[in-house]
């Protein structure tokens, strides 16, 4: 499980910019105007071959400034709460500012890693600007520049330090997390699971800071439920604010093997869910979609289940090799279906191929359908193996990897599971030298 950094600051100060930088996507879109970070931002990052997630909290905030205000304490308190480290966020440009005192003051009183970095640094005459953020009370300052990276460095080998070293017991039990928006039915599912008491063998105060372990055996399989759900509520965090949501899932999905995603049959795949759902997919997890509460959609016609599982698929291209079912935790319909399809994943997403099955099985399908030439040049893939590793990844060798396109791997990736089962499991392709 990698550790989580939280980037916090004002709006406007650079935070988005910073964050594409570590995860290496231009996944936020940046803007000039102050607020436009609209999307939930969460991805991976490394450096020096430590492995972290960062949340830019930056998108969480809608409306003026004034409601940020309100708003900004309390996304700095979650992110006290949840992340290992926090990155404060100011911009040398306008000084410091009431707003940035008030976050500081938050910031004084945590006991975890703070590290103060000051924004749009691109000359000497910024950095001896600089010098007033020590009125900030926190220290020492790393001074940057997130537009071209300069400076990024030095802070990010003063963070990866303090980093606490990834927690992975290789003789525990499999983890399944419960996750899904508030409100899905999470803790109604665990508990219609649980509810049985001849099934449980006991309770374990959860590792993942308050979620809770309910270990748990089933067909003679066993392993640990992680819920998301029934985690203590802060008063001050309205159970609607996404942010929080999204905290909690990105520290049970870190945590688990296989992530069941609930989702309200009411409400639909909406954006947030596919957010939770994506952050598991990067995440390498396996994956099991259960739409909840189908008890409840009226008007049910014959396909209503095969439109419903389709608007799905739509979403979440181009990875569909995903199970889907429809369940009502009220009525108990096909939730043990939901567990005994997450046992096959969990397997699905440890199977290990043997080299030699491997290149029997996958190298007539490439001399059927070699990789397109590119520049005129024409690439040969002579051998290929699964990496030791704990989920799926292969590696295929030839003479030119770089002209191998996505379009080839996506079909290769799709032969391999046509081939070998890996439902409800990502996987990673790698082209290399011979």
């Amino acid at each position: 499980m990698s550790a989580i950094v939280a980037i916090v600051g004002r709006p406007n100060v650079g935070k988005s910019t910073f964050f594409n930088r570590l995860i290496e996507r231009r996944e936020a879109i940046v803007d000039a105007v102050s607020g436009v970070t609209r999307d939930r931002h969460y991805g991976k990052s490394d450096w020096n071959g430590k492995e972290f997630s960062v949340i830019d909290t930056g998108g969480y905030v809608l409306g003026s400034d004034d409601i940020f205000e309100q708003e900004i304490d309390k996304q700095v308190e979650l992110a006290i709460e949840e992340a290992d480290a926090i990155i404060f966020m100011v911009n040398v440009e306008d000084g410091v500012t009431g707003m940035d005192e008030d976050v500081a003051k938050l910031l004084r009183r945590v006991n975890k890693p703070v590290f103060l970095a000051v924004n749009k640094v691109d000359n000497a005459k910024r950095a001896e600007d600089a010098v007033e953020f020590y009125s900030l009370g926190l220290g020492d300052y790393y001074t940057l520049s997130s537009i071209n990276g300069s400076g990024t460095g030095d802070l990010l080998d003063a963070l990866v330090e303090v980093l606490p070293e990834s927690e992975k017991d290789e003789s525990e039990l499999p983890r399944f997390a419960v996750i899904g928006r508030p409100n899905a039915g999470k803790s109604s599912f665990i508990n219609a699971l649980i509810g049985e008491d001849r099934y449980i063998v006991t309770d374990i105060a959860g590792t993942t800071r308050d979620s809770i372990d309910s270990k748990y055996n089933r067909f003679g399989f066993e392993f640990n439920l992680v819920d998301t759900a029934g985690i203590r509520r802060k008063a001050k965090v309205k159970e609607d604010l996404e942010f929080y949501s999204v905290m909690r899932s990105v520290r049970a999905i870190e945590h688990a093997d296989v992530c069941l995603l609930l989702v309200d049959a009411t409400r639909g795949f909406d954006g947030q869910v596919a957010n939770i759902f994506w952050l598991a997919q990067r995440n390498n997890k396996g994956i099991v979609i259960l739409v909840n509460k189908w008890d409840l959609v009226e008007d049910k016609e014959t396909n209503t289940m095969k439109q419903y599982t389709q608007k799905i698929k739509q979403a979440i291209e181009p990875f569909v090799d995903v199970p889907i079912l429809f369940i009502s935790v009220l009525t108990k319909q096909r939730i043990f279906k939901a567990i005994e399809t997450a046992v096959q994943v969990y397997e699905n997403r440890s199977r290990k191929i043997p080299t030699s099955k491997f290149n029997d099985t996958m190298l007539p399908i490439i001399e059927h359908y070699p990789p397109p030439a590119y520049k005129g040049k024409f690439v040969k893939i002579k051998f290929c193996m699964q990496i030791p590793s704990h989920y799926p990844q292969f590696a295929f060798y030839c003479n030119l990897p770089q002209y191998v396109r996505e379009p080839y791997k996506r079909y290769l990736e799709n032969k391999l599971r046509e081939e070998f089962d890996f439902m409800g499991v990502p996987i990673s392709i790698f082209m290399r030298k011979k």
